[in-house]
């Protein structure tokens, strides 16, 4: 046992000590001749019970009793004898009337979650803090999280009622209870539980803390390729990794916000299954990676105000029906963007870190202050030509390098589902090739995917999108044949679309040698079904890039947007933007995505005023056949 003195009077002069065990101090702490501070809980013919702590408790018998006593009367007692049934036998300790009282508190030898296998059905003792409380029908469920994972304490006080109702999500504990198995986990019954304060409690949150930021280091992988683009970025990509490491380690929930295209999902899928599989290695709980990371697509390359709030409300209903802190938010192919600032404003007013992994063209002086981190080629000179899916790729591998066998083919989907002219595709190309992927077999890949994104709209698609991307899947017959379905059904459509859009379709000779096609989408094109607006212009553009072997820009506008594509001409869409802002007062212009790849908005009553002023704009740009277009529209 740890004695600690109480400063009592006299302690320094010679006076008797008398021990006062702490509530979780066992018979272990206790000793022969010894003197202990006892208070009596009953009184029978052959003497009186007493309880020296919640669990050592004893007889003193009538024979060696003077006096009268009554039931909370103190009763200074030491040890006569341990029977063979384990029953304490006490007797009074002669100590006089003066003495020091010193406080006992109990040594404990703690298990890890990391042991808890090893000790089913035996009592143990752990420290950690506090991530999640529950309460169900039944008992309080407490998420504890120690230096090698969380498992859940299950505590009852009566059906539904909160047990412990001072601990709190953050507070530091020591939990004594029983590890059993519980529906293919491991879960501890509650026996005490109780919460670490002063130095105690430092001392538990710094060894916590050390542990935790040792473990949440990123494991050190090298890239799939040798790309020095890439290197300018690998350092903030580890801080990314380290920071949704840390978060897991923490028991916090995890949001994926990701553009819903190909690239898109190339990037959120791995990071997920990531995430999902480091869930699993450090939460003892089997439902822990179904709850603590969601993948939600988004249709805009920004983050708008109706999935920040409707993200805002469902985190809040979380915390406030299942215990779950407030969630981190990783924003993945968008995000970048002045046009995201309103959405991060607004989740600013609560604990809820946000992280972005991009490629389009930044707004770094409208974003920075609000991100807890930020990872984009351009804020390195680099530009879109690097994927987000490129960069999530790796971003997975430094979270579970375990998965890297499953990857090696999605940076060249990422990369052909944006047009990348990267110097890298050939490099990913050949890595794709060595796994069995061709080129033609990656093109009905990505044009899948953008497929069942259309159609899944707001629906992540798990399985569906694992199957066709052949990530934590194993059916290889079934992902052959379902690309190839889904493959032709959407060049099927777009060769629909496309029949009933050409005929309409204007075209004029800009005074910069580039030819300018429009069409309107609004009228012109099948709505409401595959493709959308944005992938139709796409098509259009490169079928006139293939005909005429110029430069070329593509407009398709609807009554308050245009989705805007070119090649061979040296455009700033961001820029331009900038400038109708400020141009047409009243447009209500905004908008943005690659340089020259890109979508606008306008008021409807704007629309011709803002697409003339637009021509111009591009007529006025110089002619770059190097330039060509590295990303679809953002429909």
């Amino acid at each position: 046992m740890t004695r600690a003195s109480a400063g009592e009077p006299g302690a320094d002069d010679g006076d008797s000590v008398v021990y006062d065990l702490a509530a979780e101090c066992t018979a272990d702490d206790v000793e022969h001749g010894q003197a202990y501070l006892a208070e009596i809980n009953g009184i029978v013919d052959y003497g009186v019970f007493v309880d020296l702590s919640d669990s050592v408790s004893g007889l003193v018998h009538e024979s060696v009793l003077e006096g009268t006593y009554g039931v909370g009367d103190e009763l200074v007692v030491e040890l006569e004898a341990v029977r063979d049934n384990g029953d304490m036998a006490f007797e009074p300790a002669d100590v006089g009337d003066d003495y020091a009282v010193d406080a006992v508190a109990h040594d404990y030898s703690l298990t890890g979650t990391d042991r808890l296998e090893a000790t089913i059905g035996d009592q143990i003792h752990l420290e950690g803090e506090v991530v999640q409380v529950k309460q169900t029908a039944g008992p309080t469920i407490f998420h504890v999280a120690d230096e090698y994972g969380v498992v859940p304490c299950a505590a009852f006080e009566e059906a539904g009622v909160r047990a412990f109702p001072t601990v709190e999500v953050g507070d530091v504990v020591r939990v004594t209870g029983t590890p059993e198995h519980r529906e293919g986990s491991v879960q501890i019954e509650v026996d005490g539980l109780s919460k670490l304060e002063g130095e105690d409690a430092e001392d538990a949150r710094e060894r916590l803390a050390e542990a935790l930021e040792a473990r949440a280091e990123p494991h050190d992988v090298e890239p799939l390729i040798d790309w020095p683009a890439f290197e300018k970025l690998r350092p903030n990509l580890q801080e990314v990794a380290k920071l949704l490491r840390r978060t897991v380690l923490e028991g916090r929930p995890i949001r994926v916000r990701h553009h819903a295209d190909g690239d898109g999902m190339c990037a959120a899928v791995p990071v997920q299954i990531a995430l999902q599989r480091f869930i699993a290695e450090v939460h003892e709980d089997e439902n822990a990676p179904r709850h603590l990371i969601k993948r939600l697509p988004a249709k805009a390359p920004f983050y708008e105000m109706e999935d920040a709030t409707r993200d805002l409300n469902f985190a809040l209903e979380d915390r406030e029906k299942h215990g779950q802190q407030l969630p981190l938010l990783l924003m993945l192919d968008n995000g970048s963007t002045a046009e995201d600032v309103p959405a991060y404003e607004t989740l600013s007013h609560y604990d809820i870190p946000i992280a972005v992994v991009d490629h389009h063209h930044p707004d770094p002086e409208a974003v920075e202050d609000l991100l807890d981190a930020h990872v984009n080629p351009y804020l390195h000179d680099e530009d879109y030509r690097i994927t987000t899916g490129m960069l999530c790729v790796e971003l997975a591998r430094m979270i579970d390098p375990d998965i890297t066998d499953e990857l090696r083919h999605v940076p060249a989907v990422a990369g052909l589902s944006d047009r990348s002219k990267a110097d890298a595709m050939g490099d990913y190309l050949e890595l794709a090739n060595e796994v069995g992927y061709d080129e033609e077999r990656l093109q009905d890949l990505s044009e899948a995917l953008d497929y069942a994104a259309f159609w899944l709209r707001y629906n992540s698609g798990d399985q569906l999108i694992q199957d066709l991307l052949q990530i934590d899947s194993n059916d290889e017959e079934r992902h052959r044949e379902l690309v190839s379905f889904l493959a032709d059904r959407a060049r099927d459509d777009v060769d629909v679309q496309l029949d009933a859009a050409m005929p309409h379709l204007e075209h004029e000779d800009l005074d910069n040698g580039a030819h300018l096609y429009r069409i309107d989408v609004e009228n012109y094109a099948h709505r409401f079904t595959y493709p959308a607006p944005g992938k139709t212009t796409g098509e259009i553009h490169d079928r006139k890039i293939e005909e005429t072997g110029d430069p070329v820009i593509t407009v398709g506008y609807g009554p308050d947007f245009a989705v805007l594509r070119s090649d061979g001409v040296r455009l700033d869409i961001p820029q331009m933007v900038t400038e109708l802002e400020e141009e047409i007062p009243g447009g209500g212009v905004s908008g943005g995505g690659h340089l020259v790849v890109g979508s606008i908005k306008f008021v409807k009553g704007k629309r011709e005023e803002v697409i003339d002023a637009l021509v111009d704009k591009m007529e006025d740009a110089e002619i770059d056949e190097a330039l060509s277009s590295a990303a679809p529209i953002d429909d």
